[in-house]
């Protein structure tokens, strides 16, 4: 009778744990949908920073959620790197989302826990076995690293580790390339203009990627335009392509689900390399 009765509390407790796990993961997800369709930059700016306090909460009590981790970590990135203008702060923002996110993506794919200290061969070796399942975990730690990278640009260390955060992109490109409406592609094409060609830069494969990125999301991505401008056409010093695509956002509408926040930001920043053309060029 006691052994029956034992069963019976732990089959509840399962329950109810399997209860909480999934409102806590609603909650992230409702949250994350309501900043990304908020257009108001001042209140998400001033608003975010609770949320994150919000989410550190959840994670104390449900620590190896992947889908809880996944949210702190792409919100994290995107709040250092959208708002965030002291370096500090940014580093530490950036520092804690590549934490999360490799603390997700292990939870999912055992093999990343590894995969900032394997082997670059092995790393692409394990690769291979990677499958479509795969690509949101992969992406959020791919871009959370790519983000950490950015803010340690000064670290040679840091930079290259460039490499293996690549090889991750080109995978989830290679199994859902209009994932996250082409961020992925997106990204690559970043990679490819970071340097110019005379120190291994490839900004016509960048190109490409830019321009793929911007067919998979119909135009409706306007960070990806804003990134081919400010990392290719001025890497290039092509003025016209610079200000065609800058105009094409300014003139856009950013309101699209999940969209609406990063299409704004992106026309702040158009309208800053706008601008700053004339003393760049």
């Amino acid at each position: 009778m006691k052994r029956i009765a034992f069963l019976l509390a732990t089959l509840v407790l399962n329950g109810c744990a399997s209860i909480v796990s999934s409102v806590t993961d609603t909650l992230a997800d409702d949250l994350s949908r309501a900043i990304l369709n908020n257009d108001d930059l001042a209140t998400v700016k001033e608003g975010v920073p609770a949320f994150l306090i919000v989410l550190d909460a959840l994670l104390a009590s449900s620590p190896d959620n992947p889908n809880l981790l996944t949210a702190a970590a792409r919100l994290n990135a995107s709040y250092a790197t959208g708002f965030v203008v002291d370096q500090a702060r940014q580093t530490r923002l950036t520092n804690k989302s590549m934490e999360l996110s490799q603390r997700a993506a292990c939870r999912l794919i055992a093999w990343t826990c590894n995969a900032r200290t394997m082997p670059f061969e092995e790393l692409e070796a394990r690769l291979l076995s990677s499958k479509p399942t795969d690509v949101p975990a992969m992406y959020a730690y791919a871009s959370s690293w790519a983000g950490w990278i950015q803010a340690h640009s000064d670290d040679w260390a840091a930079i290259a580790e460039l490499a293996r955060v690549k090889a991750l992109m080109e995978k989830v490109v290679e199994l859902d390339a209009g994932y996250d409406d082409g961020a992925a592609v997106m990204y690559l094409g970043v990679f490819e203009t970071l340097l110019p060609p005379a120190m291994g830069g490839r900004p016509e494969v960048g190109r490409r990627h830019f321009e793929r990125a911007i067919e998979i999301s119909g135009g409706r991505y306007l960070m990806a335009k804003v990134l081919y401008a400010e990392k290719y056409a001025r890497l290039v010093f092509d003025r016209e392509l610079h200000d065609t695509l800058l105009t094409e956002v300014s003139v856009a509408d950013p309101y699209d689900e999940a969209l609406t926040l990063i299409n704004l930001v992106a026309q702040d920043q158009a309208a800053a390399l706008l601008e700053s053309a004339d003393e760049y060029f």
